[in-house]
């Protein structure tokens, strides 16, 4: 298998992903490709390196750092992390959209935040939580949902 070439394939399809999660509607069908096809398919790329080749690494494990580092060493490990990195931050993105879109957010407002999460996963879940907090924000959930319907 050609690690690097993984690598950049695994890395497009999730721009490309991100790119339509944050410019297209949010159309059942687009989701639904983007929550089974693609998340789902970095998350299986994920899987079958992880329980192939985490296990063969001398010295790696998860009991400490240096362990953690000599896992990374290999390049299947770290495909297998970058991977992992897209598939999460990806699945956060489309979740984070969904409530927005549920709270009545702007698009315009969504995009920063998609933008943050694409580039610094937790960031962006951090503005967005902030986000959710403000009154302001709060007080646009759809009529007839409590403030924790509006978030679930």
């Amino acid at each position: 298998m050609d690690f690097d070439a993984a690598f950049a394939t695994a890395s497009q399809a999730a721009m490309l992903g991100w790119l339509a999660l944050i410019l297209l509607p949010r159309w059942r069908l687009l989701v639904g490709a983007l929550r089974y096809g693609l998340i789902g398919a970095l998350a299986l790329g994920y899987a079958v390196l992880a329980f192939v080749f985490f296990f063969r690494v001398e010295g790696g494990g998860f009991d400490g750092i240096a362990e953690v580092r000599a896992l990374f060493t290999s390049d299947p490990v770290l495909l297998a992390g970058w991977l992992h990195y897209l598939a999460f931050d990806l699945f956060v993105g489309v979740w984070i959209a969904l409530r927005a879109d549920a709270l009545g957010l702007s698009r315009l407002l969504q995009a920063p935040i998609l933008l943050a999460t694409f580039m610094f996963g937790p960031v962006g879940l951090l503005i967005f939580y902030a986000c959710r907090a403000l009154p302001a924000i709060a007080s646009i959930a759809p009529k007839g949902t409590t403030h924790v319907d509006a978030y679930a």
